[in-house]
């Protein structure tokens, strides 16, 4: 989020010094300038340069401010997608435990049965050899 902010300022310096480059209106040669003239220029000067400074600050902080924005969706979008994954990992886990119980209780009914039935027939099988 650093970078993408600081990479907006240097582009919008960029775009400062470039358009501070470009070519102004032909203005009358030195001499031909009175001192009211020089001032009323100047004055003219700066005025278009703060302007164009304010509306380059204002155009540079609102492409900041957008990039915070985005910075702030993404990081809110990896968050939520995060707690899906979490949340699915533990829904398949439950289920993973449930069915393991299930087959271990299976097994276990199933010995126990195996047991009783053998229990069943050892008895039955001395039952008949005292019989005899």
């Amino acid at each position: 989020m650093k970078k993408q902010i600081l990479s907006l300022a240097v582009v919008a310096l960029l775009a400062f010094a470039v358009q501070s480059c470009e070519k102004k209106e032909p203005k009358p040669a030195e001499d031909e300038l009175t001192l009211g003239n020089k001032v009323d220029s100047l004055t003219t000067d700066i005025e278009e340069a703060t302007d164009s400074a304010v509306s380059k600050a204002e155009g540079a902080a609102a492409k900041a401010k957008d990039a915070t924005e985005t910075a702030a969706q993404d990081v809110k979008d990896a968050t939520k997608k995060a707690a899906n994954d979490v949340e699915n990992a533990a829904k398949k886990t439950a289920t993973d435990v449930k069915d393991a119980t299930k087959k271990g209780a299976e097994k276990v009914e199933n010995a126990a049965k195996a047991a009783k039935d053998g229990t069943v027939k050892t008895a039955k099988d001395v039952n008949e050899a005292l019989k005899k």
